[in-house]
């Protein structure tokens, strides 16, 4: 009789811990890792695993899945690439708690910030609760291919308990602070992995105001952060505008000091102050050295990249009033209007809507703006830029981008690396990644799904920062997968993962890292209501194994759904 459920064989291991790669069999028994080692005895199923890579699952501690997990078992596309668990609830964004009332505000804030089509959102969830501890019991009786935490978001918290006067971000009473803090306390004894809030200038509602919570003063934070103090668990995240991050910190070390909890928020280069990252650095290292250790940056592996298509939620076209009949028509009658020259003409020589500044620097920064073609790179040199084609070839950038969106039937894309792309370079990110006290977050999966296509972040770590990255250094593959295992797990309080150890949850990748791939990014019409999104998945994935159980195999689903709700912080199993 076999001795093992599962035996790995012969696979190159890199255990997430940060050491040098070696060669072994690993054997699974239960939802637990049995054995590591050479020449292990037989399993009821086995993998030749030669000449592959043996890797914990990855952990993905920026997601917003909160609707989609209320419907896609698989939550994809983040279980195609080799993520093993997920948390949602970021950035201040969520569905609970929440009263009938207030459903649909909490969906159009979602569809506001994350881009995820509100049709699809009332179609898909499935409402069956009003607190937060009701929502997770939601999310707990469902399986799916992935673990899942979950986080109390300011958003939801704030409306729930100030109701209009939340909305319009009036500053909290004693009172509503002392509920907004119950609930939060609620919601950690629950199990929430933590809290979250947004204070970005580039979170609004669909009415272009401030997302509750984004102006909330120091007491209503520091009340609610008492919470994660008195129940000694969870972790407070925080969004903010990127120029104001060093101005924030000073509170923000303050919670980290005075609750002894994680506290994390987004550090990543942005062009109004391209050298404020090296600066969030100094007060990272200035906190460690007086003994401050749990506060930590995010930053995201490859430029937050919005994709301009003409099925997208971005591109300079949006913003000119000659375009607009033409973006109203079905995709394929519009292209075939877009092709002629006429139209094509009229619309090049349009003229431009203001949508604000913002919105003015995403359409018209064509030294940002990079057509994608069949190839996809990420770290573009500036000569690939439609800027510099335009100059090179003696045309008008907009032309460039125009012809560039029409190719590959109407469908081609044009990369806009929006944060940690100023000195157009991958640099500003590399200095992160070797940055003791910034950790790898951000791919957003779930979210943003008109615009941007980050979700395969885990996969890109691997083929572009291991092996084919030629602009600059390339890291050693046991760096890279720590910083999205091992790191990521434990930033977030789950001890029980991230590691290839015996004793730990049997949570394994196996990977064929000379034929993975991202294929390119197309846009689907998966979501409820034939709701759109981006998306990109993965090849080159020879097995994703969660709880000791195959959930993918050779980049399909397997249909096996071992994963469940993640409550609270989990400790390291004993020796």
């Amino acid at each position: 009789m076999p001795t093992y459920d599962l035996v790995i064989r012969n696979g190159k291991v890199v255990d997430g811990t940060g050491a040098k790669p070696f060669i072994a069999d690993v054997a699974l028994k239960g939802d637990r890792i049995a054995a590591i080692g050479e020449n292990l005895e037989a399993g009821e199923r086995e993998i030749d695993a030669k000449g592959l890579l043996v890797t914990p699952g990855f952990v993905d501690i920026h997601t917003h899945y909160d609707a989609q997990a209320t419907w896609d078992p698989y939550l994809t596309p983040s279980s195609q690439h080799g993520v093993t668990t997920v948390v949602m609830g970021n950035c201040g964004v969520g569905f609970a708690p929440v009263r009938q009332e207030q459903r649909s505000d909490l969906i159009d804030l979602m569809e506001a910030v994350e881009d995820i089509p509100g049709a699809a959102m009332h179609e898909g969830i499935k409402w069956e609760w009003e607190s937060f501890p009701e929502f997770m019991d939601s999310i707990d009786k469902r399986t799916y291919a992935v673990d899942i935490g979950a986080q109390m978001p300011h958003c939801a918290l704030r409306v729930y308990v100030m109701g209009e006067r939340g909305v319009k971000n009036d500053f909290a009473t004693q009172e509503d602070i002392d509920q907004m803090r119950n609930l939060t306390l609620e919601s950690i004894q629950a199990g929430a992995l933590g809290f979250s809030t947004s204070r970005t200038e580039l979170h609004n509602t669909l009415t272009g105001d401030p997302v509750p919570g984004t102006f909330a003063a120091q007491d209503e934070l520091v009340g609610i952060a008492s919470a994660l103090k008195e129940a000694g668990a969870g972790v407070f995240q925080i969004s903010a505008t990127h120029r104001d991050m060093a101005k924030e910190f000073k509170w923000m070390r303050e919670i980290a000091e005075d609750t002894g909890r994680m506290v994390t928020f987004n550090l990543q280069q942005v062009d109004e102050a391209p050298n404020l990252y090296k600066e969030m650095f100094t007060l990272l290292e200035e906190a460690k050295k007086d003994g401050v250790t749990n506060i930590r940056g995010q930053h995201s592996g490859r430029p937050v990249g919005i994709l301009m298509g003409w099925q997208t939620s971005a591109h300079p076209f949006l913003a000119t009033k000659e375009y607009g009949l033409y973006g109203m028509m079905p995709f394929e009658e519009r292209i075939v209007e877009l092709r002629k020259p006429e139209v094509r003409e009229k619309i090049l020589n349009g003229s431009d809507v203001d949508l604000g500044d913002f919105v003015k620097m995403i359409t018209t920064s064509y030294h940002k703006m990079y057509p994608m073609g069949e190839e996809q790179d990420y770290e573009p040199s500036q000569e690939k830029s439609a800027a510099s084609i335009a100059e090179r070839e003696g045309k008008d950038p907009r032309a460039v981008v125009y012809d560039a969106m029409l190719e590959q039937d109407g469908t081609g894309l044009v990369y806009f690396p929006l944060f940690g792309y100023s000195t157009n370079d991958l640099s500003a990110i590399e200095a992160s990644l070797k940055h003791p006290q910034v950790g790898l977050s951000l791919a957003d999966g779930g979210a943003h799904v008109g615009a941007i296509c980050d979700g395969g972040t885990p996969t890109f770590m691997l083929t572009h920062w291991v092996r084919d990255r030629e602009r600059g250094a390339k890291f050693a593959i046991e760096d890279i997968v720590k910083v999205q295992t091992k790191d990521t797990a434990e930033q977030y309080g789950l001890f029980d993962r991230g590691v290839l150890e015996v004793g730990m949850k049997a949570d394994v990748n196996v990977i064929d890292l000379e034929k993975l791939s991202l294929p390119h990014p197309k846009m689907v019409f998966d979501l409820p209501a034939n709701g759109r999104r981006l998306y990109q998945g993965a090849t080159g994935y020879r097995a994703t194994i969660l709880s000791g159980q195959i959930v993918a195999e050779n980049d399909k689903a397997t249909g096996v759904l071992p994963g469940h709700l993640i409550r609270g912080a989990q400790q390291k199993p004993a020796a």
